[in-house]
């Protein structure tokens, strides 16, 4: 038998416990199987197809969401503080005219 760090590897009717073509191999200290899956395959025995993670792709439309965000709240700040400075400066002018 090989051994590997998985485990001894299966032997006859265990070497089909994996499914999709992951590897078994014979954990000895717990007389159980395991599987290695070859990349796509995830699952106790390779049987579940594993989509490609679009995560990053995710992040990255998050990361443009908060940009933008962050652009319309200082434009937002930016109109209120020269809303308030014309009003100000506009109230100071008929003061002094008055005067």
């Amino acid at each position: 038998m090989m051994t590997a760090e998985h485990g001894d590897l299966c032997e006859g009717s265990e070497a089909s416990y994996c499914l999709n073509g992951g590897t078994c191999y014979r954990i000895p200290t717990v007389s159980s199987l395991t599987c290695v899956c070859k990349p796509g395959y995830k699952g106790s025995r390779c049987e579940e197809l594993q989509l490609l993670s679009s995560s990053s792709n995710d992040d990255e439309k998050g990361l443009i969401a908060v940009m933008v965000i962050l652009v319309l709240l200082i434009l937002i700040v930016l109109a209120v503080v020269i809303y308030c400075a014309c009003k100000f400066r506009r109230k100071k002018d008929i003061h002094t005219n008055r005067v």
